[in-house]
């Protein structure tokens, strides 16, 4: 709407020397019926497709605008209409029940500046959502000094995974047992705690922050991820002082860079009696929520990294359509394709040939996975388009897809899977800035552009050219 009454005013003040005094007073009361009209019912249907944003509805964030193109189509044509800015969903940043963005008054046209986005409490923190790399002996003493830090210096609530303490060196260690009985726990998959974390502290990998962002379908708490594990391109705090940063997160003065993710939707033909296939259910249970439709099955994941479609088991070509805002765009021969955030484009697709983009760039990544093709090469499209992916007609397999490892299943004829940018970012905390970490991961972990210095000519060269 702000784009928008720019343009306006501007076409008003371009015309006003040729206008009478009527005609500009008639001109302003057209424009403020207009912009009243507006204003008074906003749907969001990127990402809240049956819910009406009145002027009772207080929007955080930037403004939401509509989208130009958005108008109504005459009613001859049946060409796609598009119901979302090609920019995607304006990101929520609120990040679970006492978490959000700290607001820059300098902003333009209410566009934050990604590199001036700063975390701050609404309320202050009690509750801290501790993950910690399953079966690695090296991390339960940071482990330890963490929640006992986290529970007697700052009088928080430590929840924890079941499965956490069930490790055997953390059972028989005595001393750490009145620490223990103070943890809440909880089970993936059975116990929902979206609204109970203020918090989220990694301990691992890449993997942990992976995980903790499958736990929360909506709102993230903010993560603050600590680089104990193999690789740590997206873990960039050092634990051994880790006391003074966790209270500088914890008193708000962090910078935080908010990563995109992909609200993906799975739809599945029921094909006689249903049986779940395998890998949507762990741990007995299933993984989503699940809601038949007359016929279908629909499922829906919010994804950190990627959505990998590939061709399983089977020793044919894969052979999917891909579809953009309803059109068929190209059919992918090959071993799969991989859609990804610009934070998972330094992983799977780093290593297909895709290029490296910043997390604060709003886009999607389309790239092939050893395409019988010499001209496929990887492209990026706007973060607010829905990309489709269903089998061709012509497949002579099956495929399978997987969300960021993760729930990997089955896609059959009639199967689709429908892909956007989520609004639910996953808030990552950093050390100094976006910019700065992002470099600093690229030089430190995937050696960014290293190689012997070139060496320079000698001074008496120099002097005779």
């Amino acid at each position: 709407m702000e784009i928008l009454h720019v343009f306006r005013h501007q076409r008003f003040s371009d015309q006003s020397p040729r206008l009478s005094t009527m005609e500009v007073e008639q001109e302003k009361v057209n424009m403020s019926k207009e912009l009243s009209a507006d204003a008074a019912s906003y749907r969001c249907s990127a990402c809240h497709g049956d819910e009406d944003w009145g002027l009772s509805h207080p929007m955080r964030g930037r403004a939401k605008s509509r989208s130009l193109s958005a108008a109504p189509a005459p009613a001859s044509t049946k060409e796609f209409r598009r119901t979302r800015s090609l920019h995607g969903p304006c990101p929520v940043t609120t990040f679970g029940p006492k978490a959000c963005v700290l607001q820059n008054p300098q902003t333009i046209m209410h566009i934050q500046d990604p590199a001036s986005q700063r975390l701050t409490w609404n309320k202050s923190p009690k509750s801290v959502l501790v993950i910690k790399k399953i079966r690695d002996a090296s991390l339960l003493q940071p482990f330890k000094e963490l929640c006992m830090y986290l529970m007697e210096e700052n009088n928080m609530i430590v929840y924890v995974e079941k499965k956490v303490l069930e490790d055997p060196a953390i059972v028989s260690d005595d001393s750490f047992g009145p620490v223990k009985r103070k943890f809440c726990t909880f089970r993936e998959d059975y116990d929902d705690i979206s609204n109970q974390i203020d918090l989220i502290i990694c301990l691992g990998g890449d993997g942990t922050l992976l995980y903790a962002s499958s736990l929360f379908q909506g709102s993230v708490p903010p993560v603050m991820a600590f680089h104990l594990g193999s690789l740590g391109f997206l873990t960039p705090f050092n634990f051994e002082n880790f006391q003074s940063q966790v209270t500088q997160v914890i008193q708000g003065n962090a910078a935080v860079v908010l990563r995109s993710r992909l609200k993906v939707r799975v739809v599945k033909e029921l094909r006689g009696k249903m049986a779940i296939p395998n890998g949507i259910s762990e741990n007995g249970v299933l993984a989503t929520d699940l809601d038949t439709e007359v016929g279908k099955q629909v499922m829906q994941y919010q994804v950190l990294n990627e959505v990998v479609i590939d061709r399983g088991p089977s020793s044919y070509l894969s052979n999917v359509d891909v579809y953009l805002d309803g059109h068929l765009i190209t059919t992918v021969q090959g071993d799969g394709v991989i859609v990804s955030t610009p934070t998972g484009s330094t992983a799977y697709a780093a290593a297909a040939g895709a290029s490296m983009i910043h997390p604060n760039v709003p886009a999607i990544m389309i790239t092939p996975i050893c395409p019988h093709s010499l001209s496929f090469r990887p492209i990026v499209v706007p973060a607010g388009v829905e990309l489709k992916i269903m089998l061709s007609p012509e497949a002579r397999n099956t495929a399978w897809v997987s969300f960021d490892g993760r729930k990997r299943q089955e896609i059959r004829h009639g199967d689709s899977i429908s892909i956007t940018t989520s609004c639910y970012p996953l808030p990552s905390i950093c050390v100094r800035d976006p910019v700065s970490d992002w470099f600093e991961s690229l030089a430190q972990c995937l050696h960014w552009n290293v190689r012997k210095k070139q060496a320079h000519f000698p001074e008496e060269e120099e002097e005779e050219v």
